[in-house]
């Protein structure tokens, strides 16, 4: 199946907290309760595959400027991914990197097995939504939620922190995915900005009427780096190995 094929994904944008009514009329947390409900329903709201995912395989091409590299990839039952036809080790490191980091969001975990650990308490609510703070084994960390959606998130990963607002996201009618977001990596000491902004903006597809929904194309832009840094990874005739 090729993205040719495939129906325009239903994308939304995220709305401000400002012009909900639900936000307006105060039935959100307030601030200081304990919010693991609402944060809870966010967190089922996205959209992960079945655990009989089957895996599956097709074309990348990847566009940096005037460059054009084009490959084959596979996406294992097991999550891995398997990239080829790429002589440039980086190209092949960042196409195999996009395939990874998408399908380990895919994992369906409940919400006890994530954040059994945790506890959620409510801060303010901004345009953004309502801040959850993260205490127990993820204290330190926050997001915000609006509408069941994590609006942001700010985590401690790997002695750095990084920090995503979600802009719009995509309906497949099992969950949503986010579709326009910005990533912005951070000093968890300091505070200092490590690396450039990064605007993402992701494009899934069903793989089958059914499902389940994979990338279709992911395009970064970071602001620290001009033309050189933006990216497009496109993969296409998509074919479900089982």
């Amino acid at each position: 199946m090729t993205l040719a094929s495939s129906p325009a994904p239903a994308t939304s944008a995220v709305s401000t907290a400002a012009s909900n009514p639900a936000v307006a009329g105060g039935s959100v947390p307030a601030p200081g309760s304990d919010c693991t409900a609402a944060f809870r329903a966010a967190y089922e709201n996205r959209y992960t595959w079945d655990p009989g995912f089957g895996g599956y395989r097709g074309r990348c091409m990847w566009e940096q400027g005037e460059r054009r590299l084009e490959g084959s990839f596979t996406v294992g039952a097991d999550l891995k991914a398997t990239v080829e036809g790429f002589d440039d080790e980086e190209v092949h490191k960042a196409v195999a990197s996009q395939l990874w980091e998408v399908a380990i969001h895919r994992v369906r975990r409940s919400f006890e097995q994530t954040h059994g650990a945790n506890t959620f308490t409510a801060g303010d609510t901004d345009a953004v939504g309502t801040e959850v703070i993260v205490g127990g084994k993820g204290e330190g960390d926050r997001y915000r939620i609006h509408n069941d959606v994590v609006t942001m998130v700010h985590r401690h990963i790997h002695g750095t922190v990084v920090t995503i607002f979600t802009e719009s996201t995509t309906d497949t009618g099992h969950g949503y995915l986010s579709h326009q977001y910005t990533s912005q990596y951070s000093d968890p000491a300091t505070g200092a900005l490590r690396g450039g902004l990064s605007r993402f903006t992701d494009t899934f597809v069903p793989l089958t009427e059914a499902g389940p929904w994979v990338l279709g194309e992911r395009v970064i832009e970071t602001d620290s780096e001009g033309d050189s840094g933006r990216q497009s990874f496109r993969f296409e005739d998509l074919q479900p190995l089982a």
